[in-house]
């Protein structure tokens, strides 16, 4: 069985879309969603520097555009792709589940079939700039910590006020909180961390610092169409498995504050009985996460255009049409 799967923020790196605008019909989809959502995402994708693209209000909407083009462009419309594909709507029929880390959750979520394009798109853009706000009010950031007992790690950060706001598994856990808390931190690792690595984003993302985001978020999507995903939708929350539109955007809501549990969807993944992992655009944090957390499953990031090959290799030898499971054989957290 196959996951799809959704870096979050600080996976963009600049230039990271340049390659992918010479597949035909990107240039016009990525015009349509910069109408869209209000942002240049050709300018930033191409020619922005690491700066400009480290804005939240930036990088958000152009994580999940670099993931819905290499989705796009993996199972192919019009013929391309995949054989026999017909674009994300076929998608069941090839991905067993899918899942994203952090803002990654709103790409899993078009991909799945719960939002449009276009919604998803707007819905990051009004998140990204919601982040932002609330980020501006106290100088706060994140690092990842490697190594470590988790519970020794948490413990520890407890102890300084930090927050545990991913969960990744394999021995990295990301703490938020002010400049202050991380100095602290960084003076005083917890025992058996190799190192402490400031993270290039712009804020305490999922903590209590980002709740005038949620209340933002929450006057928002009230009125955003939504459909049930179409196929398993994995919750960074708790790894539990959602089977409701409603359900998804309630957790897309609430995640800008909530910790990301990666290492619950990884477990997730392997109870539904994994063999392969894609990640899309701009591919290579999860994957390397799951090489370490996942042995035996073969994993492909999509960086550039150049990986779609061996995505569509590993989808025909992994892939089963895959029926999407009655709401009581889940695991919904």
């Amino acid at each position: 069985m196959l996951v799809l799967v959704a870096p979050g923020q600080g996976a963009q790196k600049p230039g990271f879309l340049t390659p992918w605008l010479d597949l035909p019909g990107v240039t016009e989809r990525l015009a349509w969603w910069s109408a869209v959502s209000g942002l240049d995402l050709i300018h930033y994708g191409t020619k922005a520097d690491e700066e400009e693209i480290r804005d939240t209000a930036v990088a958000q909407p152009l994580l999940v555009a670099a993931g819905l083009v290499a989705a796009h462009a993996l199972f192919g419309e019009g013929g391309e792709g995949v054989e026999g594909a017909t674009g994300l709507a076929e998608l069941p029929n090839r991905i067993g589940a899918v899942a994203g880390h952090s803002v990654g959750e709103i790409t899993a979520a078009a991909a799945s079939g719960v939002l449009t394009d276009e919604a998803a798109m707007v819905l990051v853009r009004r998140r990204g700039l919601a982040m932002a706000e609330a980020a501006s009010r106290t100088e706060t950031g994140m690092a990842a910590i490697l190594g470590g007992e988790q519970d020794d790690v948490v413990a520890h950060l407890d102890k300084h006020g930090l927050t545990p706001a991913n969960v990744n598994g394999a021995g990295q856990i990301v703490a938020a909180g002010t400049a202050e808390q991380l100095a602290a931190l960084a003076e005083d690792k917890p025992e058996g961390v190799r190192r402490v690595v400031p993270l290039k984003v712009a804020g305490a993302f999922h903590t209590d610092h980002m709740a005038p985001a949620v209340a933002a978020l929450e006057a928002l999507v009230a009125g955003v169409p939504v459909a049930d995903p179409r196929t398993r939708y994995v919750s960074n929350r708790d790894g539990g498995v959602v089977t409701t539109g409603a359900g998804v955007i309630e957790r897309l809501v609430a995640q800008v504050s909530n910790p990301v549990r990666w290492d619950l969807c990884m477990e997730t993944f392997q109870e539904l009985g994994v063999t392969g992992l894609i990640e899309v655009a701009p591919g290579g944090t999860l994957t390397g996460i799951a090489k370490r957390a996942l042995p035996g499953v073969t994993n492909v990031a999509l960086k550039t255009p150049d990986d779609l090959d061996t995505a569509r290799a590993l989808i025909a030898e992994h892939a089963v049409p895959v029926d999407t499971p009655a709401e009581e054989e889940l695991r919904e957290g």
